[in-house]
């Protein structure tokens, strides 16, 4: 029995060491390592960088937050991601917190989520798209309901 004890004991101290010394994540270093890993987790690259999804994200950076010509269509009409890297190279940090901060465009875009970010995540997704500088072309106009739209669409009911 004693012998047992050690046993669980030694688990116990060799666990409790373990979880210690274990390291956590660290948080970014940077605004524009934190913007990274904000457009990653938050969701941008999935409407606003071109076959993000399909491609299950192994897409270059180089195409990333470059707009996306796959429309997105419903009772609203047809819309299109925009393309963020020309969108914010014309925008000073200020400009774009306000902006996230009053932006009601069309569905889905979940304008709702960006404005429940803090101002130093808006910053931190200003300076990393900032960063990638501007490239690519800009999205196609949006399509009001009933037209026909060109190219493909994802229909929401």
């Amino acid at each position: 029995m004693k012998y047992i004890s050690r046993i669980a004991l030694g688990l116990t101290i060799a666990g409790t060491v373990f979880a210690a010394t274990a390291q956590t994540p660290k948080p970014p270093a940077s605004r524009v390592e934190r913007g990274h890993y904000l457009v990653r987790v938050a969701g941008c690259n999935d409407c606003h960088t071109p076959n993000y999804g399909p491609s299950n994200g192994k897409v270059d950076e180089s195409l990333w937050l470059t707009g996306d010509a796959l429309g997105w269509q419903g009772p609203w009409g047809t819309t299109y991601a925009t393309n963020l890297r020309l969108l914010l190279a014309g925008m000073s940090e200020q400009q774009w917190v306000s902006h996230a901060r009053t932006m009601e465009p069309r569905p889905p875009m979940p304008w709702f989520n960006v404005r429940a970010m803090t101002d130093a995540d808006l910053k931190a997704i200003y300076a990393f798209t900032r960063s990638l500088g501007p490239t690519g072309a800009s999205a196609p106009a949006y399509v009001p309901p009933n037209a026909k739209a060109e190219g493909p669409v994802v229909r929401f009911p």
